[in-house]
């Protein structure tokens, strides 16, 4: 790849939408840019609540005149702003309601944009949104952050090679515990918007977790899913969306899965997995131990392969591309987090010096991973226990 600063002379400055004083996501954003000191955080409307974002503004070290009330304010105040101190892109860590009508501004105003998942309300705002990227021309990236994991780059760069031959079955699983209770009637921030149609669309655990196991059943395999049946259930009393979900996968090329969903299995924090079979092998990765991928040839002892050796590098570019340390010393949620900046940041160098991106700068989700998120959630939320397609 080549030197970035051989293009680009400064810092890409990102402006937020989100992440205010009780968010969670919107500081995982802040510490990811922070790693590689390429991106700095200039401006943001960081709440509903204008007084919380500029109390988040003053936590940040911002300029007044650079935290803004509301998104609409923030989209002229940017532009006002000279050449050398605009922002370049937005990242958007709002509840899901907001994701649409959010980057759709600031695209149509001529920002790159980064976006939290799932990426709309529907599947209507999806391709909307997807013909809003196309006119405008701009970066969008969606975080799906288990795609930045280099371990994941490995699996699906093996897959593509062959080295477990034509996938014919994919299990994978996301499951969670924390929603046993209902913690959206203590007002606890994260499960009450989570848990309301109004701000999270038609699924709630499906839609939360279940769109990153989709997704990244899709991109170790290189497949796509093209049918589903599906029981969602809400054990919960009072619960207005799924907090548990089970569904049936059928691949294109004749794969088939089963993919599982939960926030109320006791004891389970994020245990996201995936195992991958094919006709010469199989392959399994953890997200709890992530920095070893377990290779099983057919007739041949397992292998462990280990996150940042050089036989890692050897077999796949991007996985060596995406490690900052040596084998041993584990990398995880937040340097997958930086990975999708650091990929997305070089793009939008390039775009910016009118360059052509580096193949390996674009290897992260954009919104046609998004589309075929709200497909995915669309098709489990209609079956009900019926074969539902993909279109």
């Amino acid at each position: 790849m080549a030197n970035k600063h051989a293009i680009f002379s400064r810092k890409l400055r990102m402006g937020m939408i989100g992440g205010g004083p009780n968010a969670f996501i919107g500081e995982v954003h802040r510490k990811a840019i922070r790693m590689d000191g390429e991106i700095e955080l200039v401006a943001g409307a960081f709440d509903i609540d204008p007084r919380l974002s500029r109390k988040m503004g003053r936590m940040l070290y911002l300029p007044p005149k650079r935290v803004y009330d509301t998104y609409e304010d923030m989209i002229p105040g940017e532009l006002a702003q000279p050449d050398g101190e605009r922002i370049d892109f937005v990242s958007i860590t709002t509840p899901n309601k907001y994701h649409f009508p959010i980057a759709k501004a600031f695209l149509e105003a001529g920002f790159h944009v980064v976006c939290e998942k799932p990426m709309t309300m529907g599947v209507n705002e999806a391709l909307a949104l997807k013909e809003v990227v196309r006119k405008s021309r701009k970066i969008f990236m969606l975080t799906h952050t288990y795609t930045g994991y280099p371990m994941v780059k490995l699996a699906r760069d093996l897959v593509t090679a062959g080295r477990i031959g034509r996938v014919h079955k994919i299990i994978v699983q996301y499951h969670q515990g924390w929603l046993m209770r209902a913690l959206e009637k203590t007002g606890q921030p994260q499960a009450t918007w989570r848990t309301d149609p109004k701000l999270a669309g038609s699924a709630g655990c499906m839609g939360d977790i279940g769109t990153h196991a989709a997704n990244l059943a899709e991109y170790m395999s290189g497949l796509k899913i093209r049918e589903v049946c599906a029981e969602l259930t809400t054990f919960v009393k009072g619960r207005k969306l799924d907090d548990d979900g089970n569904v049936l996968l059928r691949f294109n090329k004749g794969a088939k899965g089963v993919l599982t969903a939960s926030q109320v299995q006791v004891g389970d924090e994020n245990d996201l997995a995936i195992w991958v079979y094919g006709d010469d092998g199989s392959m399994e990765w953890h997200q709890e131990h992530p920095n070893q991928l377990t290779v099983k040839p057919i007739d041949a002892p397992k292998e462990i392969w280990e996150r940042g050796a050089g036989y890692v590098a050897d077999a796949s570019p991007a996985a060596a591309l995406n490690t900052r340390i040596p084998t041993g010393h584990p990398e995880a949620y937040i340097e997958a987090f930086a990975n999708l900046y650091m990929r997305t940041g070089e793009a939008i160098r390039a775009r910016i010096a009118g360059k052509k991106a580096d193949p390996l700068s674009l290897d992260f989700p954009t919104v046609h991973d998004g589309v075929a998120g709200m497909k995915f959630i669309e098709a489990v939320v209609k079956s009900k226990g019926r074969w539902v397609k993909i279109s």
